[in-house]
């Protein structure tokens, strides 16, 4: 197909085009064309490239400064649920040593009863200390679970009813280690 073209281009009388040549009609289309684009883009289309742009940015910075303050957030529940812990282990502590004196003073007064009557009060005290102990665990984990929930739903923001959350928290929860 070239080769039928070629015996024309190359005729003396046929002028060869030149990428180098300037053409001046060309030209002032060229510069009418572009002036026309550049001006059609800088009265529509920019603006609103730039208002989507400026949209965005500040989408993009009211997500990270939500995201930094629910990590405050979190930080501050974690803080929370830590405070809480110590108080609730203290507290667990403050019992088994008040079981403990109280099973001490029991043995001391029963020294003088026979050896069943010690053994036996030994066991209960045992019994109430253990008692307490769970006691004291089932509370730090209804307010661990409380606190929990509240945390999820600040950060998650989900709609979960109540009774699906208390759900898995207390599936969580019992996965735990038992200490």
């Amino acid at each position: 197909m070239l080769a039928t073209y070629l015996p024309l281009l190359l005729a003396e009388d046929t002028p060869i085009p030149s990428l180098l040549k300037v053409e001046p009609g060309l030209a002032i289309w060229t510069l009418i064309t572009f002036s026309t684009v550049l001006f059609i883009l800088s009265r529509f289309a920019w603006p609103a490239i730039t208002e989507a742009m400026e949209k965005r940015e500040t989408t993009i910075t009211e997500s990270i400064e939500r995201a930094e303050k629910a990590i405050a957030e979190a930080k501050q529940i974690q803080s929370d649920n830590e405070v809480a812990r110590r108080e609730a282990e203290q507290e667990a502590q403050r019992i088994l040593r008040e079981a403990r004196e109280g099973a001490e003073r029991l043995r001391e007064e029963e020294l003088q009863k026979t050896k069943a009557q010690i053994q036996n009060a030994q066991e209960l005290a045992q019994a109430e200390i253990e008692r307490e102990k769970q006691s004291a665990l089932e509370q730090l984990r209804s307010e661990v679970t409380t606190l929990a929930i509240e945390a999820a739903g600040k950060i998650l923001q989900e709609n979960m009813d109540g009774d699906r959350q208390r759900k898995l928290v207390d599936k969580f929860i019992d996965e735990l280690p038992k200490n």
